[in-house]
């Protein structure tokens, strides 16, 4: 049953983006979460709402200092979402007056820093190898899907190819393809990557409820870790997506990803919107 909201009220939101890869962040930490899927359609319509590629509510933890949980613009759960996790947690260092700061997610418990250049890394765990937990119906590193493309899991499944020219790819047109493909019993994230150098990839993304976006955090992990598998790269690689650049390190303690964040504005949903939803 979604939760009834006092029609008088407004509410406040955050609009945040890293490397163009756009969230509105609701801080629930009161103990009343408001995010309906009706809600979070409406706010991602970018004509009639505000627009995201990924709704982030946080939420109080007593294991970490807050919690997280994802939406898409469809209204469906996400498990993951890398650069918005980095945003949130550059936010909340800022708040705590700390370098660092633990959370959790549907992904378990994270940990995210601020490094000495200003940028934020965030540790996205170990990923997920295994064909049930990403889930996939079939060996991760040899789908039956023309053109090898291989399954990683970062707390969201994720099918990643790689090509020659990741520029040249139809990704409006394979994308949504591959997303609904019977083998992905949960629907999928999809990655094309091409190697640049042996520890540098060019990748572009379809977001399994969103579309194309301009950067994918947990895409961004999971190409990288699929690359280093496939033997393209080592563990420590440059990804430049359609918004930036991202640095991804796969450690013994889980995979670290690195990049900037923005606060972009903080402002109040009118009640009038809230009603007519």
């Amino acid at each position: 049953m979604e939760q009834m909201r006092e029609p008088s009220a407004d509410l406040a939101f955050m609009k945040m983006h890293g490397l163009g890869n756009d969230f509105v962040v609701i801080d629930a930490r009161s103990g009343f979460d408001p995010v309906t899927p009706a809600l979070a359609r409406a706010l991602g319509d970018r004509h009639r709402g505000v627009g995201f590629d990924q709704l982030a509510v946080i939420l109080p933890s007593s294991q970490a200092d807050f919690a997280l949980e994802f939406w898409n613009s469809d209204g469906s759960k996400a498990g993951a979402c890398g650069n918005a996790t980095r945003c949130v947690s550059d936010w909340m260092m800022k708040e705590l007056g700390q370098n660092a700061v633990t959370l959790t997610t549907a992904r378990g418990s994270l940990r995210a820093i601020r490094r000495k250049d200003g940028l934020v890394s965030v540790n996205m765990g170990d990923p997920i190898l295994e064909a049930a937990a990403i889930p996939v119906a079939a060996d991760p590193m040899a789908l039956p899907l023309e053109g090898a493309p291989v399954a990683v899991g970062m707390g969201n499944p994720h099918c990643i190819y790689f090509v020659d020219d990741a520029e040249a790819v139809d990704v409006s047109g394979l994308g949504p393809q591959i997303e609904h493909d019977p083998l992905f019993p949960e629907r999928t994230n999809v990655e094309f990557a091409s190697l640049v150098a042996p520890d540098h990839l060019r990748m572009r993304v379809w977001e399994r409820g969103a579309g194309i976006t301009l950067a994918c955090g947990s895409g961004t992990c999971a190409t990288a870790v699929a690359a280093h598998l496939k033997g393209l790269t080592g563990r420590h690689v440059i990804v430049d997506v359609d918004g930036g650049r991202l640095e991804i390190d796969w450690r013994d303690d889980g995979v670290w990803m690195t990049g900037p964040t923005a606060l972009v504005f903080e402002a109040r949903l009118s009640p009038a919107f809230l009603a007519s939803i």
